[in-house]
């Protein structure tokens, strides 16, 4: 009978391995709670880790052998894969290339409402010479004091924002979300579907911006709800819509996703991630860094917070910003190069 229970046991366990190492297979990455137990590789790579020493334990009682040893051997297997998967992403290559006089530089920061000041976020898109910052949480009073300070700097910025409850004052800042571009890429101006919400993410709000003169890439900062119990639908379908920003043509991606790459497995299309846009910090080897929480080791949060290109871009680097400022999400920066 003991056989019987350990063999049912280790059955058990080697599905709950293969469906946390590969949920894609079993279409269960969007679906709780394995989508949030999936968020940090890391940590499944950790669980994995435990359990083989554990069994190691129970390896030293003779009865338990058999049992233990099976336990081992796909705690092992499951540990295996993931750092396999882990591996490809990439845990980090330091710092951005040199900037060329054709590349962008991309940055996101979800900052927690007034967590991190306009000061510390002027002074680090300045650092990292930025071209285009999307702010989700962030209000238009911080974007403009941060576009004065940029002013002042030599590299002027233009302001756009949405706020998806305007009737309500003093509202929680996660219902607006904030972009800066470089005067130098042009006049660019938010769609009306942004600012009614006639077509965006259903809880917290993204903004589409495009160039006035139809010259430049469509930007879209993005900003989808946390995948928690009760908003798991609302959650699918932000990560829907924004997979479909980004068909074929000129598109960059940036924002707080609230998802990994193991959540977007199905929503890409010829090739992409999202839609047909890539996302850069796993093709530049910072795929495994978390973003979220900040207060834990990057390699341990989740990453969610993404900066992704169509193909008129390659990303030539990345980084996740070891300084949250205050903010419970790090801040990503991306260096985009032309394709051609």
């Amino acid at each position: 009978m003991l056989r019987l229970v350990g063999i049912l046991i280790t059955v058990l366990f080697a599905i709950a391995t293969a469906i946390l190492v590969w949920p894609q297979f079993f279409q269960l990455e969007n679906t709780f709670p394995i989508a949030q137990i999936i968020a940090s590789r890391a940590l499944v790579l950790g669980g994995f880790v435990v359990v083989m020493i554990l069994a190691l334990l129970m390896m030293l009682a003779r009865p338990m052998r058999g049992f233990a040893a099976s336990i081992l051997i796909v705690a092992l297997l499951g540990a295996g894969a993931t750092a396999v998967v882990g591996g490809l992403r990439g845990a980090g290559t330091g710092s951005l290339p040199a900037k060329t006089d054709t590349a962008l530089r991309v940055l996101t920061w979800n900052t927690n409402g007034a967590a991190v000041s306009a000061e510390r976020i002027a002074q680090v898109i300045d650092e990292q010479q930025v071209d285009i910052v999307t702010l989700p949480e962030t209000s238009e009073e911080v974007g403009e004091q941060i576009a004065i300070r940029m002013r002042e700097a030599g590299s002027p910025m233009w302001v756009h924002h949405v706020n998806i409850r305007p009737d309500v004052p003093n509202g929680p800042q996660a219902w607006q979300t904030t972009i800066l571009i470089s005067a130098e890429l042009g006049e660019y101006s938010v769609i009306a579907s942004s600012r009614d919400g006639s077509s965006n993410t259903t809880s917290v709000p993204s903004a589409v911006a495009m160039p006035v003169d139809g010259t430049g890439p469509t930007i879209v900062a993005v900003h989808a709800v946390a995948p928690r119990e009760k908003a798991m639908s609302r959650w699918r379908a932000d990560l829907a819509w924004v997979a479909d920003q980004c068909p074929a043509g000129d598109f960059i991606l940036a924002g707080d996703f609230n998802a990994t790459l193991d959540h977007m497995a199905r929503l890409g299309s010829d090739g992409g991630t999202m839609g047909r846009c890539q996302d850069a910090a796993s093709t530049t080897g910072n795929g495994m860094l978390g973003t979220w929480p900040a207060d834990v080791p990057a390699l341990l949060g989740a990453p969610i917070d993404h900066i992704m290109a169509s193909e008129n871009w390659r990303a030539t680097g990345s980084e996740v910003l070891p300084d949250a400022g205050g903010s419970d999400h790090r801040a990503l920066v991306a260096q985009l190069e032309p394709a051609t």
